[in-house]
């Protein structure tokens, strides 16, 4: 098939879905949990193809890498999808006008979503199960860091569809060129909506290409600021929570700002940094609070290309303020609307904090690694929206559904 074929074949599975009741969607969902277990060495073997091309020192290899364990995890993830309520066919709206019309509005899948993503094979799952269970079609633009991976995990969800009967066009791999991306964001006939997850560069293109609506799923630049009245056992365990838990998602924390009056706290509150060997670039008075406290080699001056940048590694830079206002201008400046947090026993403070940052989640004594759609609840995520249109943080069931409104009455005509 040839691309729009192909992507015609995705549309009208989309529609084969609406017939499809909630029940068989779970077992599928669970079905494919149990397939990505029996079938994991068919999947890591694959997986291992795909990282022999990279090069362990590159923060995507850890992005890239499944395992037994992962892989586990990703059974559970599904299985947890399985379990959630459907997110069709609520009723958001109901009401009976003047006229005798019964007006509902009722939450309906989007139809066909495609989700264009780079090196994270456990992406192809995810986006699999939540599109499956809010009854739409997906359609996979991988990188071709992942592509045997992705081959492999799709390979085995359409085994599962084939057994239930189900048109397996209902999640479908695209080739992993740039010029297939091209022409999905053009392919306005076929596809209802496009998430693009990956990195700032990949975002510019699809938003700057793309002629079907897009959620953008932005680059996350995060701030710990730890006050004034900030607790520094606490701080030290929140900023190496959020730096290091994986230094390469989007919710790990880049720049932490720190109070001036807290600079001789600065030590403590990198001291656990020093166990992953995280490279700091801070600024003057921080540079002179952690020399002879924090490894040299581990240190250096930072440089204004230090701060607005997503590190995606065992990196980070610091900023010292001399004010929440001063923070918070910080954070105005070289935010990217993602997740952002305070670290304070004050409640005027933090209460300031959550209500004048403008990001998708804002956290008060807590790290920005909870940014999660499974953390929240949500089950799986789609991605992490960094924009205020129809969606703002973790997308997961409800985020990846539309409405539509359903109007009956009998024989009134308008004047």
């Amino acid at each position: 098939m040839d691309l729009d074929q192909t992507l015609s074949a995705v549309r009208d599975a989309s529609r084969h879905l609406l017939a499809v009741d909630g029940g068989t969607i779970n077992e599928i969902l669970c079905a494919v949990a149990d397939a990505a277990v029996a079938q994991s060495s068919y999947i890591l073997e694959e997986n291992r193809k795909d990282l022999e091309r990279m090069d362990p020192a590159n923060p995507k290899y850890d992005r890239l890498k499944l395992t037994e364990a992962r892989l586990r995890e990703i059974a559970d993830g599904l299985r947890h999808v399985a379990a959630l309520p459907s997110p069709l066919g609520r009723v958001l709206k109901e009401g009976v006008l003047p006229n005798g019309l019964h007006i509902r509005r009722v939450s309906v899948p989007f139809g066909v979503i495609a989700i264009i993503y780079e090196a994270r094979p456990n992406v192809s799952f995810d986006v699999f199960s939540l599109c499956l269970k809010a009854g739409s079609a997906c359609v996979l633009k991988g990188g071709s860091d992942a592509d045997c991976s992705n081959r492999a995990i799709v390979q085995v969800i359409h085994e599962v569809l084939g057994r239930y009967g189900l048109d397996t066009h209902v999640v479908e791999l695209l080739p992993s060129d740039h010029e297939t991306t091209a022409r999905v964001l053009r392919a306005d006939r076929y596809v209802d909506l496009v998430i693009p997850r990956g990195s700032s560069r990949l975002i510019r293109f699809v938003k700057e290409n793309a002629t079907i609506p897009i959620i953008e799923t932005g680059a996350g630049i995060c701030h710990t600021y730890f006050d004034r009245a900030g607790d520094v056992q606490m701080g030290a365990a929140i900023v190496h929570n959020a730096k290091t838990r994986r230094v390469s998602v989007c919710n790990a924390l880049d720049c932490l700002l720190v109070h001036i009056e807290r600079l001789a706290d600065l030590p403590a509150l990198c001291a656990p940094l020093q166990q992953s060997n995280v490279l700091i670039y801070a600024d003057e008075p921080a540079f002179a609070a952690l020399s002879g406290h924090y490894p040299e080699r581990l240190l250096a001056p930072s440089t204004p290309e230090s701060y607005g940048t997503e590190f995606l590694d065992y990196k980070m830079a610091i900023k010292t303020v001399a004010s929440l206002d001063e923070a918070l201008a910080h954070i105005r400046r070289y935010g990217s609307r993602h997740s952002e947090s305070i670290v304070t026993d004050d409640r005027t403070s933090a209460d300031r904090f959550l209500r004048e940052v403008d990001a998708a989640c804002v956290y008060h004594n807590a790290p920005t690694s909870f940014t999660d759609g499974g953390q929240f609840g949500l089950g799986a995520e789609i991605g992490i929206s960094t924009q205020k249109l129809h969606a703002r943080g973790p997308m997961a069931l409800e985020e990846i559904t539309t409405y539509k409104w359903l109007i009956e009455g009998e024989g009134q005509t308008r004047k």
